[in-house]
């Protein structure tokens, strides 16, 4: 008789554990830890090491739905009017949603965790964003000189700004994001921005700045 009830609260430890999660990781990152986690839902770290013997099995579990929507936000920023309109939706909607969540930007980003979910989501939304540079590139909405992988740097010197100011300016960081997406416009006195990062370049970036599982 004790079955069902014993299985009912381990469910319900497992959806606390899971909404506790991502409210954590929204306000801190993915440097939070599991005891944060079980804090924050009231139970002990090994209910949770039960239901998720690994940090990447909670992730997996806890971001998969903030995943799919900034895969969505660079699909539905292809269906804009021109190249310019799609980037800069693109560069505003994701900007929002790191700033709201910290943890989704560490994840989108290129926090070194091995999640499957996470990377075929970067597996999805790269050639997308590639679509979306090459575009306002082709109609000559911006600069020549930008490459795709400026934008993921710019997206995280504005999210960072956003972590920091949020306590005295919530929406400070917009005006450091506009100033930026003004800095993509062709312009003659545009200055030499210098050799462009590469892949391996935003990698080695991302391991450095962004949170690790292996730290």
């Amino acid at each position: 008789m004790t079955d069902k009830p014993l299985r009912r609260d381990a469910e319900l430890n497992r959806q606390r554990i899971i909404e506790a999660a991502r409210e954590v990781y929204a306000a801190r990152g993915l440097a939070a830890t599991f005891d944060d986690i079980a804090q924050h839902a009231g139970v002990g770290i090994g209910t949770v090491y039960r239901r998720f013997p690994t940090k990447e099995a909670l992730l997996e579990v806890a971001l998969e739905e903030r995943l799919e929507d900034h895969v969505r936000v660079a699909e539905e920023a292809l269906g804009a009017a021109d190249g310019w309109a799609g980037l800069t939706t693109f560069l505003r909607r994701a900007a929002e949603m790191h700033a709201a969540d910290r943890g989704l930007r560490d994840v989108a980003l290129g926090a070194d965790f091995d999640v499957r979910h996470v990377e075929k989501m970067r597996e999805r939304v790269e050639p997308l964003i590639r679509r979306l540079v090459e575009r306002a590139r082709a109609d000559g909405s911006v600069r020549a000189d930008l490459v795709v992988e400026d934008l993921p740097l710019l997206l995280m010197m504005v999210s960072e700004l956003a972590y920091h100011s949020h306590a005295v300016r919530p929406d400070l960081y917009t005006r450091y994001l506009q100033l930026l997406i003004d800095g993509l416009r062709p312009a003659p006195e545009a200055g030499d921005l210098g050799r462009p990062p590469s892949a391996d370049d935003l990698e080695t970036l991302a391991r450095h700045w962004l949170p690790s599982a292996r730290r």
